[in-house]
């Protein structure tokens, strides 16, 4: 029973000796990445194309400079599948907005595109005639920890 009792406390030495770094996870928190999916009716690559180029990249760029997303991608659906989007709209972040965030933001970029939230979803729904926007993930980076 002895051998028993110091074996069982000698085992409970040996996991509290390990060191620090191998209890940790190899993982950690990053940026994160909101995907949204945009398919476009036949015909109208061009009339999308020409958002993008104008009042998209402007306001991603604006969105850019004030520090409030890292960078952002348009990708190309090259194999796609029946059913799956044309485009992904990739935009890259630090961190989640507060509602407060939100409100501030919407105020300087309307101020920035010389629009009204209303303009803007009447634009938005004009688009729909022929843009149609699916899924959108929010997906959050994983970076090594060490």
């Amino acid at each position: 029973m002895r051998k028993l009792m110091i074996g069982a406390l000698g085992a409970a030495t040996l996991f509290w000796c390990v060191p620090t770094a191998a209890q940790e996870l190899p993982l950690k928190s990053g940026d994160f990445w909101d995907v949204g999916a945009v398919t476009i009716d036949d015909g109208h690559f061009g009339d999308y194309s020409d958002f993008l180029a104008s009042q998209y990249r402007k306001n991603m760029e604006f969105q850019k400079s004030k520090g409030w997303i890292k960078g952002y991608y348009i990708l190309s659906n090259v194999n796609k599948r029946a059913g799956e989007p044309d485009l992904y709209l990739v935009t890259i972040f630090d961190h989640v907005t507060t509602p407060a965030e939100d409100i501030q933001r919407e105020k300087e970029a309307n101020a920035f595109l010389a629009q009204t939230t209303r303009q803007g979803m009447a634009a938005s729904g004009q688009r729909a005639t022929y843009r149609h926007i699916g899924s959108d993930m929010l997906l959050q980076e994983m970076t090594w920890s060490h």
